[in-house]
């Protein structure tokens, strides 16, 4: 029994949507890369401070920390 060539099949999704997908990744990247202050890892550029996500939260942490302990040294 003889099998039947493959279908080639259309595609799915049209060139220009692909096309569109590529130059919208290549844009992305080409932001350019800030380091953290605090650790070096890659941070936001656009933020006040040039720090990466885990030293903000962590930042954001110990002044939660600082508030809740005012109260109880009075």
């Amino acid at each position: 029994m003889k099998r039947k060539p493959p279908v080639s099949p259309e595609p799915l999704i049209a060139p220009e949507i692909i096309e569109g997908a590529k130059r919208s990744l290549e844009m992305d990247r080409i932001k350019p890369v800030v380091k953290c202050s605090v650790c070096g890892a890659e941070a936001t550029a656009n933020a006040n401070e040039q720090l990466c996500w885990v030293c903000r939260r962590l930042k954001i942490s110990a002044w939660r920390d600082v508030e809740q302990q005012m109260p109880a040294q009075e």
